[in-house]
This record gives C-alpha cells, structure tokens and sequence, in this order.
C-alpha cells in the first residue's frame, strides 16, 4: 500500500527488568489510513495512543517483544479500541510479567502477514522474527509506505539508529541479535527507512555500514 500514513506517539514511563528500572520514552506508531489502522506497540499509557487512533478501527495491536515498557498499556488500549493483541510466543513468559493471568489474543510467527487501511485499500505488513533482545522479538516490514516510495521497516527493539539493541539481561543475547540484524534485516534494501521503538529513525544503510555489513 503505497503511501499508507504513518503517525508517532511518543509515552513515557518505566522499563523494569532484573531488578532494575529505567525511565524511557517509547516509540507507538500507526499504520493505515482514515478508517484502519494498525497499532505496533502499547506503551504506558493507553489515552495518547486511543487519541491518535481518533475513533478509526484497528485491526490489531501488533507488540514487537514482550518487555514490560513495550506491553504495559495493551491491555488497556484493548479495552479502548476492540483489537486483538498480538505477540510471538517466544516473549510469553516476559508477558506474564506483566499480565500473569492472561493471554495475548494471537501469535505472531515469521513470514507472516498483517493488515491495515481500509477505504483506500489493505496495507500488507510482514512479520520478521528477529531474536536477541528477547526470544521473541519482531519487526514489521511495508513495502512503499514511505513518501518517497522506500520501505519501511518498524524495528522495535532489535536495530536502533546507533546499533543494536541491548543485550545483557535475562532472555538476551547479543550474538543471536547480530545474526538476526545481518540474516535478516540487512538482507532488506539500503534505503529501507528504519522506525524505532526509542530514539529517532534511521536507515538499513546507514546501519549496514556502521556495523560493517
């Protein structure tokens, strides 16, 4: 879906893992147009997310890993917005932290497909299993949706302008996550604009030759 509109929501709040906590500002984006979109990511505070959702439907509020500052809000906004909650399997147990008594609605999984946009026709959005930060980390891939008609690849916390994703604490792995950024993310094309779950964009090329590709 060329062109689909991409909006930021910027939250602020805790990462708390290992005993330790963080004050950090999230990257929420939607994808789609004036009737649907696609939520990635919940973090913190439902209000500003369901504001920018702005009484459009949502297809699904897609989580790219299962830290708490990335779920904490899913719940919430799943009461505001009627979306199913969607997270790989590997990151359950991160979930559980946070929601101990229930579930995320579906899986995600790799090579899978998700939608968005509905008046001017379905944004297809690929799933791309990227481990390392957690277990189950994801990144969401659209083909043309930026203005000049680059990809678009929706990182999370698996590739960040500046490098990796932190590795160092429980269910991470900083060899696991280099081989999913050089098998799988630099395998897309250099100019692939690159959204992050913290901090500014970036691109597949600018990366590439920071981490010596």
């Amino acid at each position: 879906m060329t062109g689909a509109r991409i909006e930021l929501v910027n939250t602020t709040g805790i990462f708390a893992l290992d005993g330790g906590e963080w004050e950090v500002t999230n990257n929420i984006w939607l994808l789609g147009d004036d009737s649907e979109v696609l939520i990635i990511d919940a973090a913190h505070d439902a209000a500003p997310i369901v504001d920018a959702v702005n009484g459009r439907r949502v297809s699904a509020i897609a989580l790219t890993h299962g830290h708490n500052d990335h779920i904490n809000a899913a719940v919430a906004l799943q009461d505001a917005v009627d979306a199913p909650i969607l997270l790989h399997p590997d990151d359950l147990m991160l979930w559980h932290m946070v929601y101990p008594d229930r579930d995320p609605d579906g899986s995600l999984a790799d090579g899978g497909v998700l939608t968005a946009g509905g008046a001017r026709g379905s944004a297809r959005v690929g799933v791309l299993h990227t481990p390392g930060h957690a277990p189950g980390c994801c990144c969401f891939y659209l083909v043309g949706a930026a203005a000049d008609g680059s990809d678009v690849l929706f990182s999370g916390d698996t590739l960040f302008c500046g490098g990796p994703g932190a590795t160092g604490r429980s269910y991470s792995d900083y060899d696991t996550i280099v081989e999913s950024i050089r098998t799988k993310l630099f395998a897309l094309p250099p100019q692939t604009i690159v959204h992050t779950g913290h901090g500014e964009s970036t691109t597949i090329g600018a990366e590439a030759a920071a981490l010596g590709r």
